[in-house]
């Protein structure tokens, strides 16, 4: 349209809509020279909706995946499983585990299963991760890594690109099959604390030379330099393991790392099986459910 019309046009329908006003305002007085009219109530905001968070703090269904210490491996007796106690899935009320917290005691047995196995590296962890996927499981707690770095030299323990690669592949195999599955991951002790922890207990030293993480509990009284690079070698190695958890996890949306609350805690040696003084006690497995239940019911 010419621009000579279009500015005809907008003038006719300015006075036509003037007219319309003034007659359905009768008696009223014409607004103020560029006052905006008001024809109604102010309309209320349409308000922001809140984000919903994929995280679930009361999951329907928990399986767990890991090592030894999910399995409950000697807090009840000498080298054997005691799954009734861990810290996960157990049923033991005096343990108090993540799943009887999460879940109560009448559902625990039908919606937990504990499919870690006792000396399981990274690298058995995406089999792992297919068996839970396949319950279909609304939280799955994970813990790893303190057998990549016990081996019985740190020569022999598994380099952070590979327990990354083994890492990142178990949640790619979780997601296929569950991809709104929730994610615990727990982060790995500091192995290191605990050897300062027992090694003045003469009791403790005897049961550590029989081959107990040899790549830092071995000759716990030797405070040489060549002993103190070896234990700060596999501290460091624990430490690069728990990056690579906290930075895979942090990718993932429905995943939550512990903040290395399991690396910070202190296991003094009430918390720790008699029988080999590495592995957590019952009341080892109380404390980890605990850290567990605080983090993912987390607001």
């Amino acid at each position: 349209m010419p621009y000579g019309r279009r500015r005809i046009r907008t003038a006719v329908v300015g006075a036509v809509l003037a007219v319309a006003a003034l007659a359905g305002c009768t008696g009223s007085p014409a607004p103020r020279t560029g006052a905006a009219a008001s024809t109604g109530p102010t309309p209320t905001p349409t308000p922001t909706p809140t984000p919903v968070s994929p995280w679930d703090d009361s999951p329907a269904s928990v399986a767990a995946v890991g090592d030894s210490v999910t399995r409950a491996f000697d807090a009840c007796s000498l080298l054997a499983d005691c799954p009734e106690a861990s810290w996960a899935t157990g049923t033991d009320p005096a343990v108090n585990s993540l799943a009887l917290r999460l879940l109560g005691p009448g559902r625990v047995a039908g919606n937990s299963w504990n499919l870690a196995r006792s000396g399981a590296r990274v690298a058995a962890l995406p089999e792992q991760m297919g068996r839970a996927a396949a319950r279909r499981p609304e939280l799955v707690t994970v813990m790893i890594g303190a057998n990549d770095a016990c081996r019985p030299t740190p020569a022999g323990m598994t380099p952070v690109a590979e327990f990354r690669r083994s890492f990142e592949a178990s949640l790619a195999r979780l997601r296929k099959d569950a991809p709104k599955a929730r994610v615990y991951v727990a982060s790995v002790p500091d192995l290191r604390r605990l050897w300062d922890t027992g090694r003045t207990n003469p009791l403790v030293r005897r049961v550590w030379e029989l081959g107990v993480c040899g790549a830092m509990l071995a000759d716990p009284e030797d405070l040489g330099a060549a002993a103190e690079r070896r234990r700060t070698a596999v501290r460091d190695r624990v430490v690069a393991y728990n990056e690579v958890l906290a930075e895979v996890c942090a990718r993932d949306e429905r995943c939550r790392y512990d903040g290395g609350a399991v690396f910070g805690f202190r296991f003094d040696e009430s918390l720790l099986s008699t029988w080999d003084w590495f592995h957590p006690s019952r009341e080892g497995q109380a404390r980890l459910a605990e850290l567990a239940y605080r983090r993912i019911t987390e607001k």
